[in-house]
């Protein structure tokens, strides 16, 4: 057994040395931390792709004809939650006419909104919320304007709206707005001319309404065709198998369209 009062020594050898190994030990750490945070610095983003600058941009979203800011609910929230400051302000679809919802009220989200000039402006629109959007670049120029994605706009016009513009209930329940995105020459859409912003177009081909699809001729998403979805200048178009109504909660279309905001190109395999 041990004598307890035996007093433990360590050789005088090692009672030299340990300090120095301690001091070069932390040297090593320090050194490393030191490396660690640098290489971080400088090219953290190139170690670490998914961290962008998302605080530098607002995204505002435009929901379509008939619609509410609900509609893009979907958006917002995965937006949102990747650090972009996003804008899902409604606006009254069925009671003005395009040209008064883009110089009306899309400027004022804008200029309530959108305050810093130096931070990029990006779009998301769904349907008629393109319209609006090329009807209110038409007169206003946005330095600052970011990247755009259009979820099956009329960007060429819709047959729907050709074929119900006389119907009293269509007058009644889509108003002004729902008279001027037909597919004639002296329709909204086709006066806006082409684009010069960088745009891609996300359209369906998938239809929930056989009779809507019935009307409009070649492939569509029960309200606009993929061929009217096409605009002059858009940078990259998509087909994706989903229907009007629904495309803006598909979380396949969802991410091509965060593919494009980083990218500006949709994702192909």
């Amino acid at each position: 057994m041990a004598d307890p009062n035996q007093v433990n020594t360590v050789n005088p050898y090692f009672e030299m040395i340990l300090p120095a190994v301690g001091i070069k030990k932390n040297l090593y750490l320090l050194i490393l931390i030191c490396s660690a945070a640098i290489i971080f610095i400088f090219t953290g983003k190139a170690l670490f792709p998914e961290l962008k600058d998302y605080e530098d941009s607002y995204i505002i979203l435009l929901h379509g004809l008939g619609r509410t800011s609900i509609s893009m609910k979907r958006l917002e929230w995965v937006l949102s939650d990747k650090g972009y400051d996003v804008i899902n302000a409604g606006y009254p679809s069925t009671k003005f006419s395009i040209r008064h919802l883009a110089n009306d009220h899309l400027d004022r989200i804008i200029k309530e909104h959108c305050a810093e000039p130096d931070r990029k402006i990006h779009f998301m629109t769904h349907s008629m919320g393109g319209i609006i959007l090329r009807c209110y670049l038409q007169k206003h120029k946005l330095a600052n304007i970011g990247r755009v994605i259009m979820f099956g706009p009329p960007n060429q016009g819709s047959e729907i709206a050709d074929h119900f513009k006389n119907n009293f209930l269509y007058k009644f329940f889509m108003g002004p707005a729902g008279q001027e995105i037909g597919t004639g020459l002296n329709d909204i859409p086709c006066k806006l001319g082409p684009v010069d912003f960088e745009l891609g177009v996300i359209a369906g081909n998938s239809t929930l309404n056989p009779y809507f699809s019935y009307i409009i001729p070649g492939p569509d998403d029960g309200k606009v065709s993929v061929k009217r979805a096409k605009i002059s200048g858009m940078k990259d178009f998509l087909v994706v198998h989903t229907s009007h109504s629904f495309m803006i909660w598909r979380k396949k279309v969802i991410k091509q369209a965060i593919y494009f905001l980083e990218n500006g190109m949709f994702y192909r395999q």
